[in-house]
């Protein structure tokens, strides 16, 4: 099979494009999903199972499980985000086999496609979850390449050693490869809990936890507080959503490298907010920062 396929419903001049990046433009899933479902053999391009690399134009017949998708590009005027702020105890799935609680049915409809998840939280976490109608784009916010911050308000039990700080922020083997910190502010606390603001530009699976236990410590809560330049308000409760400010929009379009007509792309660092968590008063001050200065790509 070629990777370049006629069309088979008219002639068009749009130029093909890889199969995985059409799919997740129009809203079908991310990148890595639509590879996985290619790998399975789940989606077939004018009646031809389709391979990783092969190329399609909305004008191609494509359907997934047998499912006809009606592909479109997306439009600026139709793309969606919204910002989630998700409680412990829901799943960031859209099926759970254990029938468990999901975030997707605290979210609105759409106007097209579905709702795509910009990286994921454990079940035992809550935050920030970015939303999307845009593949592409949760594709590149999620990305390694593009270092997108992400923070995170972690609870440790029990008192953490300046050296165990330090190391922290150093790189630490785990089992899928090294990984640290690249700030970590402390925020106080009282009793046998103590409250930090960790920041890091990946997304790995329970790395924040994985990365405190290999350090020796216990994670007891963890609220994701910030992805990019969008922030958890304090005003934004548990299984709410909100549509991002154009401000925010625009920024987080400029971290992700698709910078909208007539701006430019700002690749400078986003401020870190200072937000109270549960357990401290309200205008507390980090005490002290551990960190390294922020690496130049």
């Amino acid at each position: 099979m070629k990777n370049q396929r006629r069309s088979g419903r008219f002639n068009t001049t749009e130029e093909p494009v890889r199969l995985q990046k059409l799919l997740a433009e129009a809203g079908m899933g991310s990148r890595r999903e639509i590879d996985a479902w290619i790998s399975e053999g789940r989606v077939r391009v004018n009646g031809e199972i389709a391979k990783l690399g092969d190329r399609a134009t909305s004008a191609d017949r494509i359907r997934v499980d047998g499912r006809e998708i009606r592909v479109r590009r997306p439009r600026e005027d139709l793309r969606q985000i919204i910002a989630y702020h998700k409680p412990e105890g829901e799943v960031v799935t859209r099926r759970d086999p254990e029938e468990r609680p999901t975030v997707f049915r605290r979210l609105p409809r759409p106007k097209e496609g579905r709702w795509i998840a910009v990286g994921r939280l454990d079940i035992n976490t809550s935050g920030l979850i970015l939303f999307t109608t845009d593949g592409d784009l949760a594709n590149r916010l999620m990305h390694p390449s593009r270092e997108v911050e992400r923070e995170y308000a972690v609870r440790i039990l029990g008192e953490v050693s300046p050296e165990t700080l330090t190391r922290l922020t150093e790189e630490i083997e785990l089992e899928d490869g090294p990984a640290r910190f690249d700030s970590i502010v402390d925020r106080g606390g009282s009793g046998a809990n103590h409250w930090f603001h960790v920041v890091l530009r990946e997304g790995r699976n329970r790395e924040v936890r994985r990365l405190w236990e290999a350090a020796g410590c216990t994670v007891s809560r963890l609220i994701r507080v910030r992805y990019g330049n969008v922030e958890l308000g304090r005003r934004h409760f548990p299984g709410n959503w909100r549509p991002l400010t154009e401000e925010e929009r625009a920024t987080l379009m400029d971290l992700a490298g698709l910078s909208q007509p007539g701006r430019s792309a700002d690749r400078r660092p986003i401020a870190r907010p200072r937000m109270p968590m549960p357990d401290l008063e309200p205008g507390s001050e980090p005490r002290s920062k551990w960190g390294r200065p922020k690496r130049r790509g």
